[in-house]
């Protein structure tokens, strides 16, 4: 039997963010829409508990920094613990997705 992955595709979406550069919560919410052209729309009480239990877990660190305005922001960073973890979630993801992709590949198209 398959392995069932367990992935929050919430998780998933915020580690390949950081992976890119560190970022402060508006950041990722404004980056995420960008670059799914507005398919996914975070919100502050999705995201940030996301955040916690990532850096709880060792897979996120934070630090504060000021921002161009001079206003201090808290920038979150993936440690190498979270890019190991964006990596098997990654594969876990395109597996899951291959999957299913190959079940619809055998349903025809509405006429």
């Amino acid at each position: 039997m398959a392995k069932k992955t367990n992935l929050d595709h919430t998780e998933l979406l915020v580690l390949s963010l950081l992976a890119q550069e560190d970022m402060y919560g508006y950041q990722m919410i404004a980056e995420l829409a960008r670059q799914s052209d507005h398919t996914f729309e975070m919100k502050e009480g999705t995201l940030y508990p996301v955040l916690h239990t990532l850096e709880h877990g060792g897979a996120v660190s934070s630090y504060r920094a000021a921002a161009t305005a001079g206003k201090e922001r808290k920038y979150y960073h993936l440690t190498k613990k979270g890019l190991e973890l964006l990596q098997e979630e990654r594969d876990q993801w395109r597996k899951y997705a291959g999957a299913v992709e190959s079940v619809l590949q055998s349903v025809p198209d509405a006429a």
